[in-house]
């Protein structure tokens, strides 16, 4: 196996890397609507496990081509890094079984607001009055898409939040421990710490089972279903697609300056609900609209000012 470090060279061109990133979001947005699909007949922590399985044949494919090695230089870095990834995908995932797509996104999407936070109030990180307002702009985005009832509040909103906070968390991690870290082995990282997450959910709830709900209401409650083949194609398709997208991601980063192709990354937050739309008929009002728009401004704005 090849175990160099990316063979293809760093490129400058703009629209390459705009029409990449677009069709990585495309794949992402496209795979992530598989999710309820498979919610209504295994467990989250069973989905973990069978992702993993199906990924990692994949990633070692990666690592053949060039893409980067499986073995990280600092492990324990790579370690805590792929645990906080792991649990932002477990909320995010979590999320998408049980709530519109749009939603899920939306609170995922609050990671950019969470990393300028926390590098603010913990990394000593200064900032001016326009990434302020961004955050300020994202997270009235957030609350316009999530629609939160003062009334009768509903703890299921902060469900795709938490997923947004750890994956701020893995991307702090990721910018200051991490560096010049294979992005193969950090994917791989990921995918190892996510079924791990599920071996441990599966044997508690062996030991412990709960009530489990019929349909995606039981996702984060049932444990080992079995057989699985009537799903298993669609298990294969997701995680196929995740592979897929995160390559497509890196190729990105490849071809262009990191701030103008992280705004691309926003397009999923249009072309996942609109997958959603045309395959569950999930629709979002306008306020809805308004939010994913506010959100992707002040993504877009914060991801443009962290460059100098």
């Amino acid at each position: 196996m090849k175990q160099s470090a990316m063979v293809l060279p760093a490129e400058n061109s703009p629209i390459a890397a705009a029409n990449t990133m677009l069709a990585a979001m495309a794949v992402i947005g496209l795979t992530d609507n598989v999710v309820p699909l498979l919610a209504d007949q295994i467990g989250i922590w069973q989905f973990n496990v069978m992702r993993t399985v199906i990924s990692v044949p994949l990633i070692f494919l990666m690592a053949y081509f060039g893409f980067g090695q499986v073995a990280p230089r600092r492990w324990g870095a790579v370690a805590l890094r792929s645990a906080l990834v792991a649990v932002s995908m477990l909320f995010y995932f979590s999320a998408v079984a049980l709530m519109p797509l749009a939603q899920a996104l939306a609170g995922l999407f609050t990671s950019p607001i969470f990393i300028v936070v926390i590098s603010v109030l913990f990394l000593g990180m200064r900032i001016g009055k326009i990434r302020i307002l961004s955050i300020l702009i994202g997270f009235t985005g957030v609350l316009f898409v999530l629609q939160p009832d003062p009334r009768d509040f509903d703890l299921l909103i902060l469900v795709p939040v938490a997923g947004g906070l750890f994956y701020a968390l893995g991307a702090i991690a990721t910018r200051t421990m991490c560096e010049g870290e294979s992005t193969v082995s950090m994917l791989f990282g990921m995918f190892i710490a996510q079924a791990i997450m599920g071996a441990c959910g599966l044997f508690a709830l062996e030991i412990w089972p709960l009530e489990v709900p019929q349909g995606a209401d039981g996702f984060v409650t049932r444990g080992w279903v079995w057989p699985v083949w009537d799903i298993f194609h669609w298990s294969v398709i997701h995680a196929a697609g995740s592979v897929l997208g995160v390559f497509l991601i890196i190729r990105a980063y490849q071809l262009g300056e990191a701030s103008f192709v992280a705004v691309f990354e926003y397009s999923v937050m249009i072309v996942g609900p609109g997958f959603a739309w045309l395959a569950f008929g999930q629709t979002i009002n306008a306020w809805q609209m308004a939010g994913i728009a506010l959100i992707i401004v002040a993504g877009a704005t914060i991801a443009l000012r962290s460059e100098g």
